[in-house]
């Protein structure tokens, strides 16, 4: 594990230094600042200010949608691009060490970010009169961790499939769409209805986690997704070693 350790510190590091990572950060930023200035000052406007940081949380879902590709289209594919990958594969580390220390440098990253999102809800908790339900909140956020986690492992895995980040962030985000869209087909009855429910991104953080409730399923859905995308990644790299 100390090997995963230094990659992720390493990782994590480089994002300081990415225009990527910094124009992320700014976007996450600037839309979550500006909406939050909207929700205040109509609020303001109309007396009454709604003791909810989900006003902040929800848009910022969607926005992670779109961020997470963008962190994540580099992660391997700019080592397969600069032919670093070679060197990698031919050392003593281990695929799956490597592959788990990017996606850890990247989770660390997010989840930066993440943390100073936190202050719009501690503005608005004391803005606020009793203020915000701290259960809810801390239930969304968590949930937000395990979503992001998921997010990024599969965005690790798409940047293995490829030597240039452009097409892993295209198809990184598609696949993130059809996760995200698939829940609407799940409005019906029937076998194929719940089996898109179940699959859905969405059904399984706001049916529950986004209202305050844990429920183990889904912090489950996200758990297997990350593991399943991290075992498909080293299996993409563990294939090219053997070439």
């Amino acid at each position: 594990m100390r090997t995963v350790f230094i990659i992720a510190k390493r990782e994590f590091r480089l994002f300081f230094v990415s225009p990527a990572a910094y124009s992320v950060s700014v976007m996450i930023f600037l839309i979550l600042g500006g909406i939050f200035f909207i929700n205040i000052y109509f609020g303001l406007r109309g007396g009454q200010i709604a003791p909810d940081g989900r006003m902040v949380i929800s848009p910022l879902v969607t926005i992670l949608l779109f961020a997470t590709p963008a962190i994540t289209m580099r992660l391997l594919a700019d080592e397969q691009r600069m032919g670093t990958i070679e060197l990698l594969l031919t050392s003593p580390v281990r695929i799956w060490e490597l592959v788990v220390g990017k996606w850890l440098g990247a989770t660390g990253f997010m989840m930066l970010i993440l943390g100073v999102t936190w202050i719009y809800p501690i503005i608005i908790h004391r803005m606020t009169n009793p203020g915000i339900d701290q259960g809810v909140l801390i239930a969304a956020y968590l949930g937000l961790v395990f979503m992001i986690s998921a997010m990024l492992a599969i965005g690790t895995f798409i940047s293995s499939l490829f030597n240039n980040p452009i097409p892993a962030f295209f198809i990184t985000l598609t696949l993130m769409l059809f996760l995200w869209i698939i829940g609407g087909l799940g409005s019906g009855s029937g076998t194929a209805s719940e089996i898109a429910s179940n699959l859905s991104f969405v059904a399984h953080y706001y049916d529950n986690l986004y209202r305050g409730v844990i429920d183990l399923g889904d912090l489950v859905y996200y758990m297997s997704l990350t593991i399943i995308s991290l075992f498909l990644g080293t299996q993409v790299l563990e294939s090219r070693r053997w070439r």
